[in-house]
């Protein structure tokens, strides 16, 4: 196979269709937000903590849009040849293989790149031509330069609790996104989600929200981040198997979050006193 006709195949996107309605609540208006900016071909930025939503709510987005979502786990060994693509020896040949944001660009679906700024700055620029009024990537081992196509859309993600000046978005970068900044939902649907998500009866996912908003309020006061509404799903799961309540709030809130023997004992009451 020549690299011209690897360029020119059809590409197979169908695996990164989403046939089925991801379950997803609005809290403000960031659906409205994110079908403005698909429509004016801009990029976007959510911003939030570690499980409140913004994955579940690209899928939701690319099912409204039908469009296929291509997502990205960032990670530091990232590199811009992981993105883009690269030649690979097959048998007696040398062919072309895309990478996910390649792939995206030419078959017009959304690239999601998660967690961004946990890959190197180095990777991060090639996305910037991507991220103007060009909208274009360079392909620089084919020697090709690539228009996107009019349904493609690029989305990131990062949570600014975990930032510092060593990884952060450059101005350079920030600039280029419009933002929708997530939070944990407030607690009547916070409670909705569990109920749908684990199964657990309303009463036990009234418990679980409450023990969660309690959690977060330790955020300031030794831990780095709150319960995650994830988390409330993974413990309302394990009750919902059978587990003790205590015991699957300890396992899926208490001991994930931190190490610190004072604060897991300070959890381990509030568990202990709510669930009585």
């Amino acid at each position: 196979m020549t690299i011209k006709d690897s360029l020119s195949k059809e590409l197979p996107v169908e695996e990164y269709v989403i046939d089925q309605e991801p379950y997803y609540i609005p809290v403000g208006n960031e659906v409205e937000i994110f079908m403005a900016a698909y429509k004016n071909l801009l990029p976007v930025n959510l911003k939030g903590p570690t499980g409140c939503g913004k994955t579940r709510f690209m899928e939701y987005m690319a099912y409204k849009l039908k469009r296929p979502l291509i997502t990205v786990a960032c990670h530091e060994d990232l590199t811009a040849t992981d993105l883009v693509g690269r030649f690979l020896i097959k048998g007696d040949s040398v062919e072309w293989n895309d990478g996910p944001l390649t792939k995206a660009v030419k078959s017009g679906a959304i690239c999601y790149l998660d967690e961004v700024v946990e890959a190197r700055k180095d990777t991060i620029v090639v996305i910037h031509p991507l991220t103007d009024n060009r909208r274009i990537i360079p392909i620089d081992k084919l020697g090709v330069i690539m228009k996107a196509s009019p349904e493609f859309m690029l989305a990131i993600s990062y949570n600014p609790g975990y930032q510092s000046a060593v990884k952060d978005l450059k101005q350079s970068t920030r600039q280029r996104f419009v933002s929708i900044e997530f939070d944990y939902p407030p607690a009547d649907l916070e409670k909705q989600i569990v109920i749908h998500e684990s199964g657990v009866d309303e009463r036990t996912a009234g418990f679980l929200v409450e023990i969660g908003h309690r959690i977060r309020n330790f955020k300031h006061h030794g831990l780095e981040e709150g319960v995650s509404t994830r988390l409330l799903i993974y413990a309302g799961k394990l009750i919902h198997e059978g587990i003790d309540q205590r015991e699957a709030c300890r396992t899926a809130m208490a001991r994930p979050i931190t190490d610190n023997p004072d604060l897991q004992k300070s959890i381990d009451e509030i568990i202990s006193a709510i669930m009585e």
